[in-house]
């Protein structure tokens, strides 16, 4: 089993999934079909858009299968009736019923994008960065019907930097997971054998991001306002009303811990250093924004035009929308 081909079956939706499908379709493993989810709307006319990893599939000739739930009875069965080794499962989006862990022969793997039990759930790479984590990593599980709650194959570290946005730690964590999922598929009765169980007093969970959570709150401290756009970088992304006008931030930087007496979402200062605002404690300063209709811009580009709109003095609404 250590060096010979796998009968694989695919499971992904996003970029993330995409760079792992790329990986097996190189590999010498066969890929059997691919699942994604549904085509979605999206964009200004609202097209249905396929998911990357269906641009992919279709792209190398792979049968796509894009059930809206696999909970129907009929799906299962079409997937049995692939009798494939094992089910790779990646950023896929959709419960996995016992009858589908159980069909493929060796079962279902998956690739989570965290130190588990650390960030079990939807979103484990914003998460880690919010929370302030100094290190996070890839996991391969073997998938049980709990919520990322399976054995553990192997794990691969990665350190969050003061300056990690949730972009570049998905770029990461994509390289890290590639190499150490073909490593396992090759060995994978070894690494089954040798799984560890996950302890779940330790379990946190990643709960998937809403968009109104992206609404700063300036009352609260200024690292954990950074932590929150950088882990928003580039989905949802951090945003504020200023004179009617919703902000986006995109990069800032933490100056300071003390309080000062202006209100929360006042500009202090705004230069080629940044937009320095106050917060409930310390201060944040804004080095990338973006404005409506615009392109995301230096916070000293910005301010060439619209320096009115940054005086010192003007006040950020220090209440976060809802909507």
């Amino acid at each position: 089993m250590s060096r010979s081909s796998l009968r694989l079956i695919f499971a992904g939706t996003p970029d993330f999934a995409a760079l792992h499908l790329k990986a097996l379709i190189d590999s010498k493993h066969q890929l059997l079909s691919v699942y994604t989810q549904p085509d979605r709307p999206s964009g200004r006319g609202k097209k249905l858009h396929p998911s990357p990893v269906k641009h992919l599939a279709t792209a190398a000739g792979l049968p796509v299968c894009q059930p809206a739930s696999l909970r129907d009875a009929i799906e299962q069965q079409h997937l049995a009736a692939q009798q494939a080794d094992l089910m790779i499962v990646v950023a896929y989006g959709l419960i996995l019923p016992q009858a589908v862990l159980d069909a493929p022969r060796l079962g279902c793997l998956n690739v989570h994008a965290s130190l588990l039990p650390r960030w079990r759930g939807a979103a484990p790479i914003q998460r880690a960065i919010e929370a302030g984590d100094d290190e996070t990593g890839i996991t391969i599980m073997q998938m049980d019907a709990g919520l990322d709650t399976g054995d553990m194959l192997a794990t691969a570290r990665c350190p969050i930097a003061a300056d990690t946005t949730g972009g570049s730690l998905h770029d990461e964590l994509a390289t890290l997971g590639v190499p150490l999922l073909l490593e396992v598929l090759d060995d994978l009765l070894r690494f089954q054998r040798d799984a560890q169980s996950q302890d779940d007093d330790q379990a946190t969970y990643a709960n998937k991001i809403l968009k109104a959570e992206a609404a700063i709150d300036w009352r609260r401290d200024a690292h954990s306002l950074d932590r929150m756009v950088r882990a928003f970088n580039p989905f949802p992304v951090c945003y504020s009303t200023l004179a009617g006008e919703r902000v986006r931030i995109w990069l800032s930087r933490p100056s300071g811990t003390a309080p000062l007496p202006e209100p929360a979402g006042t500009i202090l200062q705004a230069g080629p250093q940044g937009i320095l605002v106050n917060c409930g404690r310390g201060q944040l300063s804004i080095q990338q924004l973006q404005l409506p209709g615009g392109k995301v811009l230096s916070a000293d580009q910005v301010l060439n035009a619209r320096s009115e709109l940054f005086a010192p003095g003007r006040q950020f609404d220090p209440h976060p929308e809802q909507n």
